[in-house]
């Protein structure tokens, strides 16, 4: 990767996930461990060519696959660092969905760690209210109203609650 969108990304995330964690009242270690884990979610993504990262419009089946491969490559490269905290688990679980539809190990429920389920509340947010290599921002009001949606099916309800209370929509 040779864009500058990846950081901007991680550090925005990292701070939304900060901001939910603090509201849920997580503790100092599950804190630190979220916030290093944002702030390298997507390093796995170094692996996938730019132009399939930044393509405009659908992607194919195949490449979409590819795309999917970032977080266990995130995962991979994060577990050789002799980390204190579980950084590389959380990373390694910032797709998955509560009802088992994410991936790459198709969790569910609570095989996902809290901190997972923040950061992938954070990530979707900052994903769809910001400019994209590929699309134009949709806007905060369609990412809070997409986490609502998502809730409770997908989306850890507590945090998608204090997601809202934080980005100033409280439920």
């Amino acid at each position: 990767m040779v864009d500058d969108y990846p950081p901007l990304h991680e550090h925005r995330v990292a701070g939304l996930a900060m901001s939910i964690g603090r509201r849920l009242e997580v503790g100092s270690a599950q804190l630190e461990a979220l916030h290093m884990a944002a702030l390298v979610h997507d390093i796995g993504k170094v692996d996938i060519p730019l132009g399939i990262l930044n393509k405009p419009g659908k992607l194919t089946d195949t490449e979409f696959t590819l795309i999917k491969t970032h977080a266990k490559t995130s995962y991979d490269v994060l577990n050789r660092i002799s980390f204190t905290l579980p950084v590389a688990d959380i990373v390694y679980a910032h797709h998955e969905y509560l009802d088992g539809s994410g991936y790459p190990r198709g969790l569910r429920g609570d095989q996902i760690m809290p901190a997972a389920r923040i950061l992938t509340v954070a990530d979707i947010v900052e994903s769809m209210s910001e400019d994209r290599p590929y699309r134009k921002s949709l806007g905060m009001s369609a990412a809070l109203k997409e986490i609502q949606r998502l809730r409770g099916t997908r989306l850890d309800p507590a945090a998608v609650d204090a997601c809202l209370h934080v980005c100033g929509n409280a439920a």
